[in-house]
């Protein structure tokens, strides 16, 4: 395997600034903070539950990309706008990981991309390397 390996959700985010949805290095994986956008657009809008879940499907798709998964993953920072929203991002963050409990930031911030965006994750996870 190489050493660096970068994936791309194919975003205009990731083109116009410049990074990777993930890179893995090693058994290391890093996800960069994931927005609720599709398209250029919010997805459910100021729903935080809706919001999270459809951002643990973008995560899930790029931890597969390195053959991982929600078991891999040892860190998760959630920036939210409303540290009120953080019940039904948390309903959202444990019906991703299950029994696993990855160690957790919860963040306010002042602003995201769109004013309507509740919150954006990054993720962190430890695989083994496959072939």
């Amino acid at each position: 395997m190489p050493r660096r390996v970068e994936y791309s959700s194919g975003t205009d985010w990731e083109s116009a600034f410049g990074y990777s949805r993930a890179v893995r290095v090693g058994e290391t994986i890093r996800v960069s903070g994931t927005a609720p956008s599709k398209d250029g657009e919010t997805v459910a809008p100021n729903d935080p539950y809706e919001q999270a879940a459809y951002i643990f499907d973008v995560v899930g798709d790029a931890l597969e990309e390195f053959e991982a998964g929600p078991a891999d993953v040892v860190a998760t920072r959630v920036y939210v706008v409303d540290f009120d929203d953080w019940e039904p991002i948390g309903q959202a963050h444990r019906e991703f990981f299950g029994d696993v409990r990855p160690a957790t930031t919860l963040l306010e911030v002042s602003s995201l991309p769109a004013p309507d965006m509740c919150l954006e994750i990054e993720v962190e996870a430890v695989a083994p390397t496959v072939g």
